[in-house]
Order: structure tokens, then sequence, then C-alpha cells
């Protein structure tokens, strides 16, 4: 199996476009034509991840934090990160990242804290905005069940849990086929009225041209018309954050000492206990505290994230209980999904979660 085909499945469930404006994720450093020998799974790149990753013969390392976030005038091994890049490159390790994509993907990194924390009637906190397209397109009626099916399956028609969504209007289509072309039906220079379907469908901006592409290669025409018109409305599959609720609530205590174990915490932050029920929880991994607003907006009894700044715990005693609970901590279950998505796909490939802890902050 060629370390592309590795890649390719992660960037199905995490498309690098779904990567915020400051990132860097992706393929960091190696060619993915190589034949590959196993995955190492980790939340970082370090210098004893790639020598786990030597010793076990595998010659790819997957992680969540891009190890190359920033341009490099020159590669002289003056920190760990250039240390790190002239280890792969020696060792020929391919390392690939994926970050904010994944935390904005449905089922990534937010989805899995989710899951530990065992909450159900997921919502994304933050949907993304303007990544929404409509396409519009004619087709005639006995083939329009054909190319509906193209579009849906390029990634078309998914409205929240509802896929293979279309709206369709019966009406008709008028043409006059000039010298030199082929005609799907009609007479070259006669004017043909055609019974046709409007067919409407939505789609992520980022998939035009390959739904384009599925259009053209399905629809009957040789020279099919079609529109798309950009969308406002929100992406409820995508974004930053999750809110759902647990089955039944805890007191304020027993919710948080429940969280400090499950994710291994070695110093749980929070502003002051209040006596309030948990039962509706907002979250975000890592840097997560500018969705504050938008947890206590929607009503969250509580906000889980990696980092919260000092100031920013001031003024929300009465809207929120607020848990910080380390960016490390908050990510460390993202190797999971790593593991799921290649395991699912190719059950015999070599794959190990990295037993290096990361985390470069330590509690006494």
């Amino acid at each position: 199996m060629k370390i592309k085909q590795i890649v390719s499945a992660l960037e199905r469930f995490a498309p690098l476009p779904l990567q915020d404006g400051f990132d860097n994720a992706g393929l960091q450093i190696g060619l993915t034509e190589a034949e590959a020998t196993g995955a190492l799974l980790c939340l970082d790149v370090t210098e004893a991840v790639l020598d786990e990753a030597i010793a076990l013969g595998y010659n790819l390392v997957i992680s969540h934090h891009p190890l190359i976030f920033k341009g490099y005038k020159s590669i002289t091994g003056k920190d760990y990160v250039e240390r790190c890049i002239l280890k792969a490159i020696k060792n020929d390790i391919v390392i690939y990242s994926a970050h904010t994509n994944l935390d904005n993907a449905q089922g990534g990194v937010n989805y899995k804290i989710a899951e530990k924390i065992g909450l159900k009637n997921l919502k994304v906190l933050e949907p993304k905005e303007n990544n929404l397209v409509k396409l519009v397109t004619f087709v005639p009626y006995a083939q329009a069940d054909a190319v509906r099916e193209a579009l849906f399956a390029a990634g078309c028609g998914n409205i929240g849990d509802y896929d293979s969504c279309s709206y369709n209007l019966k009406g008709e289509g008028t043409f006059r086929a000039k010298e030199g072309t082929h005609p799907f039906c009609g007479t070259i220079g006669e004017l043909h009225h055609e019974e046709e379907v409007r067919i409407e469908t939505i789609l992520p901006s980022f998939k035009k041209a390959e739904t384009i592409k599925a259009l053209l290669a399905a629809h009957p025409y040789e020279e099919p018309a079609f529109d798309i018109y950009p969308l406002l409305n929100d992406w409820s599959q995508a974004g930053s954050g999750i809110v759902g609720e647990l089955d039944e609530s805890e007191t304020e205590l027993e919710f948080l000492k429940r969280i400090k174990k499950t994710f291994e915490v070695g110093c749980l932050r929070h502003n002051k206990l209040k006596g309030r029920e948990i039962q509706r929880v907002a979250l975000c991994g890592g840097a997560g505290a500018f969705l504050l607003p938008q947890a206590i907006r929607l009503g969250a009894d509580v906000f889980i994230t990696g980092e919260i700044k000092y100031h920013d715990y001031f003024g929300h005693e009465e809207d929120i209980l607020m848990a910080e609970i380390g960016h490390y901590e908050s990510e460390q279950y993202t190797k999971e999904i790593f593991y799921s998505i290649i395991r699912d796909l190719f059950p015999n490939f070599a794959l190990q979660l990295s037993k290096i802890n990361t985390n470069p902050i330590k509690y006494l």
C-alpha cells in the first residue's frame, strides 16, 4: 500500500479546505508515492516520536499538530522542529498532519471529546459560514434520476442528518442545435422543446470542481446548462466546538471530578461553583476560549476547553461553569480517530498509537 492511499482516506474524512486560515495541515515532509511500512499516530511530532517510528520500522507519522507552521530560510538543526525535519528526511519518514480540518470535521476531535464525556444530541457550536453553494441544472425528465445520483455521489445534497436532498421542478426547455453539434435530442437547425427537470441541490464550495465534473459526465446534453449560487447559510455539519447533553444531570463537583479522571488532568482549573446542575455541555478541544460566548448563548451549563486566559474567567460566574483541562489533555484521544479511519479501510495495515507523552506542561 502506498502512503498516498492513507493520506487520501484521512482527507476524505477531514478535507483540507476545512482548516482555518492560520493553519498548515496536510503533508509536512516526504513523498506519498512511497510504500507504507506502518504508521505511528501522535498528537505532536517530536524527536522522541520519530525515534519511536524508526525503532518500529514505520515510515509514516500522522500527527494532529503540524510540525511546520512557519516558513524556514535554512534548516540547521537549531531547534527541535529543524532537528525533526532533518531526522525525518534522513530516515525517509513521511509526516502528515490533520489539525483544524479535523477539528472542524464531522466526527472529528470535538466529537471524540463528546464521546468520552458521554454526550448525545450533538450540534456544532459555531458552524462554518460562507462555505456552501447551490447548484441548479436542467435535465431531460428520463435522465433526471441518473444525474441526481451522480451529484449525490459527488458530495451534494447533505443537510444536517439528511442526505440526497434536492428540489425538483418540471418545466420545458428550448434550444436550437447549430451545424457541427451532436445534440442528444432534437434536430440540427430546428427549435426543439424538451420536458426537463430543474434540479437544485446544495454542496460545500470546495467540492465544486468535482461536482461539475460529475455533472458533465452524467448529463446527456452536449452542453449542459447549470448555475452555481453562493449561500449565506451556516454549514451545520462543519465548524468549531460541540454542544450536547448528558443522559442525566450531575452536580458541578461530580462532573468536574469525572472530567478530571477521564482526561487524566493534572490540574483542572475552573471558575466559582454556583450549585448548578450540569446537563447541557459545550466544549472545544485545544485553545477554544473564543467559543465561550456561543456556549453561553446556547444555554450550556458548562464550557470545557484546553486553554482559557486569566481575564476570560471574569464576569461569567452566573452565566456558565468554565473548565480548563489542558491543551494536550483535551486532544489526546485524537489518535483514536486516526486509528479508526485507517483501520476500517486497511484492516491489516501496521498501526500504533505513540507511547510518547508529548505534553510539554508538567504538574507538581
